[in-house]
């Protein structure tokens, strides 16, 4: 598997935006404009898992260079809006904005690990509950999650 993957930024295209580009769907990615906003992201394993008051994303990358990348990214753009959008064979499938709590990120030996709480009780429960939403789309055969910040993919995976 490789460990990145190059995808448009824009916010008008790609799978954490929406619908796909009318040049994506009709004519594949061979036909993409040679213009635009790319950016490469690193490839990870993603676990979803509960915690106290909301859930914790942890990203593991199989190589160094996309473990920089990946924290180095992240370290850049935590302190923003964190959203996941899980795609199933290029079509987005669900998408979760985390708006409703603070999400921190940490680096660990091999990624990192975003954890989204909050300490209102019913928002804590909507956190979680996008969890088990996202955890049960990534972890089907065919998926992938995007995980961005500020509306700027960080890394794709699966479960």
């Amino acid at each position: 598997m490789a460990s990145t993957i190059v995808a448009e930024r824009s916010m008008t295209s790609g799978p954490w935006a929406g619908p796909a580009a009318p040049w994506q769907s009709a004519y594949g990615p061979s036909a993409a404009p040679t213009t635009g906003n790319f950016c490469v992201m690193p490839r990870c394993k993603l676990e979803f898992e509960k915690c106290n008051g909301g859930f914790k994303i942890n990203c593991s990358c199989e190589d160094e260079v996309a473990c920089g990348q990946l924290q180095n990214l992240c370290n850049m753009l935590c302190d923003g809006t964190c959203s996941c959008c899980a795609c199933c064979n290029g079509i987005q499938i669900c998408q979760c904005n985390l708006a409703l709590g603070f999400c921190h990120c940490e680096n660990t030996k091999d990624g990192v690990c975003i954890t989204c709480t909050s300490a209102d009780k019913k928002c804590a429960e909507m956190i979680q509950a996008c969890c088990d939403c996202i955890a049960a789309c990534c972890c089907q055969p065919g998926c992938c999650c995007y995980i961005s910040f500020k509306g700027t993919p960080v890394c794709c995976g699966t479960c």
